[in-house]
């Protein structure tokens, strides 16, 4: 499993660990609360040479950023009671759009329909300032 221990100030380095490590398009994130997921998919959206301004989708449950090659989508599903309300809202939709990636935090509600090529990383908090990142 391959791992990384950074800090804040190396948070590009992280975001290009992940994207080094990925073998897939669809990823979720699991960390507790403050851990650092959103700070996360903000570096690798900037990596991946998006403009936009990247903010938590924590009441719009989705955000969409452009880069020059694909979309990515970044998923909050904290809020959601159960993994009916994304179905609702066509989840697996945006999982067959082999051109985007899908970055989802809180997956676990939705862990038995996220396809079986997904990724999860870990983001475990070691002190105020430091994070071990875990890739399976």
């Amino acid at each position: 499993m391959p791992q990384i221990t950074y800090t804040l100030s190396e948070i590009d380095r992280a975001a290009k660990f992940v994207l080094d490590h990925l073998t897939s398009n669809i990823v979720w994130l699991e960390g507790e609360m403050g851990s650092g997921k959103t700070t996360l998919v903000k570096a690798i959206v900037r990596l991946l040479g998006s403009k936009d301004e990247v903010s938590s989708p924590t009441f719009a449950i989705v955000n969409e950023y452009a880069t020059p090659k694909n979309k990515i989508y970044h998923f909050d599903l904290y809020r959601l009671e159960d993994e009916t309300e994304a179905l609702d809202f066509g989840i697996e939709e945006y999982f067959y759009d082999n051109n985007s990636y899908s970055f989802i935090e809180w997956a676990k509600i939705i862990e038995t329909i996220l396809p079986e090529h997904s990724q999860k990383i870990r983001i475990i908090v070691k002190d105020f300032q430091t994070r071990e990142l875990q890739i399976d």
